[in-house]
């Protein structure tokens, strides 16, 4: 089990890698030095939200912060569970089929075009470079995963859970994301044109650089999310953001309609060429956005 002192010397070892100061570190996540020193010594500990914007500016992977640090090679879980869960070969009876699993592997260059059924058989690994084009992945669940540059065109991955995972460069490009729920992770660099991400759930993380083009956004919530350096455009319907916090984002083309923004000030928000119902442009209002880029929708 990790403790603060543990997680205190990972922060200051990845710090001093990079060669950075502890004032300047504190700089970039809006917080005193003091702050830094206290965790760096073990005497408190950032919150989730904070180790994901740590991971980003250390450059490490959320893993470097929890106890699946190190998974294992993917020769090594090869050799050690290939063949899980085999019944006994009886005399008169045909065995089963052997199940495979793949988690807990480093995976680089593979394709996996096509794949079905893959649920929590890559849990735990490190996937790069690796094409998922047109697979049915409904039902995914990846937990202290690192999947950076794969492609997931056309695939549907919908009812998913993915939890403590860094997402990179991945692209999402037509894909089906329904009602899948992302915790804890951060979401980099990715692209979702034209993905449907209806009911999708993004909670304690963080979510930068991601492209939104014509992405289908209907009961879509973001909680306690950092968003940045990302244009939402297309349609925008039954969504929220509740306490998240927003650097560099803008609304460009979009129509929003009975979408919840409970973020405290949202001036760092930026609209152009908008539609909103009343309702939306209240939450705004509140919020002190700038609604110059704005239109009412008659109700």
């Amino acid at each position: 089990m990790l403790t603060t002192q543990i997680i205190g010397s990972r922060i200051a070892d990845a710090r001093k890698k990079i060669n950075i100061s502890q004032a300047s570190l504190a700089e970039q996540l809006f917080i005193s030095p003091q702050a830094v020193g206290k965790w760096e010594r073990g005497e408190s500990m950032p919150d989730i939200i904070t180790l994901v914007r740590l991971s980003e500016i250390l450059g490490v992977d959320l893993n470097y912060f929890s106890d699946n640090r190190f998974p294992v090679s993917a020769e090594t879980s090869a050799k050690e569970a290939p063949y899980e869960h085999l019944n006994e070969r009886l005399p008169g009876k045909k065995p089963k089929k052997p199940l495979w699993n793949m988690s807990m592997g480093n995976w680089a260059d593979a394709d996996f075009s096509g794949l079905k059924n893959l649920q929590e058989k890559f849990s735990a690994s490190n996937l790069k470079n690796c094409k998922f084009v047109g697979s049915d992945l409904s039902g995914l669940i990846l937990k202290a995963n690192n999947v950076n540059g794969c492609d997931f065109t056309g695939s549907n991955i919908s009812s998913s859970h993915i939890k403590t995972t860094h997402l990179e460069n991945n692209i999402f490009k037509d894909c089906f994301l329904q009602e899948t729920e992302f915790s804890l992770s951060s979401i980099l660099g990715s692209d979702f044109t034209s993905a449907d991400l209806s009911g999708v759930t993004i909670k304690l993380g963080s979510f930068k650089k991601n492209s939104m083009e014509m992405a289908i956004m209907n009961r879509v919530t973001f909680n306690a999310t950092h968003i940045s350096d990302t244009i939402f455009s297309g349609s925008m319907e039954d969504c929220s953001f509740v306490n998240c916090d927003f650097t560099r984002v803008s609304f460009q083309n979009v129509t929003i309609r009975n979408t919840f923004f409970k973020c405290g000030n949202l001036k760092k928000l930026k609209f152009i060429n908008c539609q909103t119902d009343r309702m939306t442009y209240e939450f705004l209002k509140n919020g002190k956005a700038d609604l110059s880029g704005i239109i009412l929708i008659a109700s």
